[in-house]
């Protein structure tokens, strides 16, 4: 008796607990739809549940809003020349540069339909954008996989991501690309590499043109060539409408 007694006194608190686990936002999305007013900048999503609250930069402006930005360059501040277990668990800052992990990555987009854009601006002041109607990365037991289709070229900056498509991601440590070498230790950087990279935007932040060392700068070739080094580029996913 005693035992279903508390069971009945605790009911209405276990009730709101899980009410208010229910109610947490998994991405920029759901924040979006708490609130359609809210501003774009940084806020906490949590990906898996509860426990794995994590900062992210939302988007609420750019094509109608509602991106989670994964990977954003902006100034060269955050070093991205990281290991395996960095880029896994995510690093950097939210309000600035960061990587979001690829952990979360793969929880905000192996399960539902997303799509994804990616902007970019030179040291001109020219910005451009690519979009694909599916983007996804398999769990860590299949190396991240990349799978990227439906590119549509309305924002300019041209294709260079299919190119990576079904690609597993490398890092200076953790070697699974084409090449018979390494490709993030030749380019300086970690991504989806194939054999090896159309863009590279997580290479090393330079200043615009610059072939002193070839194709290691923040690069989307089909844009501005792989020997010129963006001022800004940001990675970013919403639930596919």
């Amino acid at each position: 008796m005693k035992l279903l007694s508390l069971l009945f006194l605790l009911a209405p608190l276990l009730i709101s607990c899980e009410a208010d686990y229910v109610k947490l936002p998994l991405d920029c999305n759901d924040i979006y739809n708490m609130d359609k007013n809210l501003p774009s900048g940084v806020y906490i999503i949590y990906p898996t549940g509860y426990s794995s609250a994590v900062k992210a930069y939302c988007d609420m402006d750019s094509e109608g809003g509602r991106w989670t930005v994964f990977q954003r360059r902006m100034d060269g501040s955050v070093n991205f020349y990281r290991s395996w277990a960095e880029y896994k668990r995510g690093f950097g800052n939210a309000a600035g540069e960061y990587w979001l992990g690829l952990d979360n990555i793969h929880e905000l987009t192996f399960y539902k339909d997303c799509e994804l854009m990616v902007d970019m601006e030179d040291f001109d002041g020219k910005k451009a954008f690519a979009r694909y109607s599916s983007f996804y990365i398999y769990p860590e037991f299949d190396g991240y996989l990349l799978y990227v289709r439906g590119f549509n070229n309305e924002g300019g900056a041209g294709d260079s991501l299919s190119y990576h498509n079904q690609q597993k991601f490398t890092t200076f440590d953790k070697d699974q690309d084409k090449l018979s070498g390494n490709c993030a230790k030749k380019y300086l950087g970690a991504f989806w590499y194939n054999k090896c990279h159309y863009t590279n935007p997580n290479g090393v932040y330079r200043w615009g043109a610059d072939n002193t060392l070839y194709a290691i700068g923040v690069e989307w070739g089909t844009w501005k060539g792989v020997n010129y080094s963006l001022k800004s580029i940001s990675m970013k996913i919403r639930p596919a409408k």
